[in-house]
């Protein structure tokens, strides 16, 4: 006689050992169609290598001074005015690289903003005349460019680093020779602060008011003492002693 808590228990088991095989059937043929996908796009990716954006291959060529690869780009459609990742403008990265060819194929394009600023509020003329890129300058100087910029200028920028012929350029061409910064610095001051000993003559030969102080209430001289430029304090001493003589 059949024992029927026996069988019934062997029949569970064996329920169970169905089920369990079923499931890793199911399991086992979902992991083989994952493997199979997986290496269908391992496939498709090595097939296929990832093409670079056409905005960065676009910011390359600027950088690298590629004036044909800007040319093809642009011809194609791409912005003159496009920007990079960090927000860099095409024409302040060629102002910056010192990338005259790609400036001036730039600045040929009638849609080029040539005022156009970064985030930082600097714009082509400026890092041109920070990086003593003569050239440039007078490339945008012939295309109208602003020279008097509100608050930070090209002249403060040209001053800063010591370039003596931008900051005549850029005075020769009505920059205000007293311009004030967001915070009242001078482009004077900034001269002053390098140590730029024939930077600081130029402009005060040019008029520069020697006597004018920043929103913490700092001359050029103050700078030339802060930043221990004793050629400069000498400099600026000696004119200040012969306006007072006067």
């Amino acid at each position: 006689m059949t024992n029927y808590s026996t069988s019934t228990a062997a029949f569970q088991e064996t329920s169970a050992v169905q089920t369990a095989l079923g499931s890793t059937r199911r399991s086992a043929s979902r992991l083989a169609l994952a493997a199979t996908l997986a290496c269908a796009a391992l496939t498709s990716l090595v097939a296929s290598p990832v093409q670079a954006a056409p905005i960065d291959s676009l910011v390359k060529s600027v950088k690298f001074d590629d004036v044909d690869g800007v040319n093809k780009l642009l011809a194609k459609g791409m912005d003159p005015n496009s920007v990079d990742n960090q927000g860099y403008p095409l024409l302040v990265i060629a102002a910056r690289e010192k990338s005259d060819k790609v400036g001036a194929a730039l600045l040929a394009n009638p849609k080029t903003d040539i005022e156009i600023q970064d985030k930082a509020g600097e714009n082509a003329m400026m890092m041109a005349a920070l990086n003593g890129d003569l050239d440039f300058v007078n490339q945008l100087i012939a295309k109208d460019a602003e020279v008097n910029k509100k608050g930070w200028a090209p002249l403060h920028y040209a001053a800063a680093n010591g370039h003596d012929d931008i900051v005549k350029v850029l005075l020769d061409h009505s920059a205000y020779v007293d311009a004030g910064s967001p915070n009242g610095t001078t482009p004077l001051m900034m001269a002053a602060r390098g140590g730029h000993v024939s930077t600081v003559k130029l402009l005060l030969d040019n008029g520069a008011d020697l006597t004018v102080k920043n929103q913490i209430g700092l001359t050029a001289l103050d700078f030339a003492k802060t930043y221990k430029e004793p050629d400069v304090v000498e400099g600026l001493t000696a004119r200040l002693q012969q306006m007072q003589q006067k």
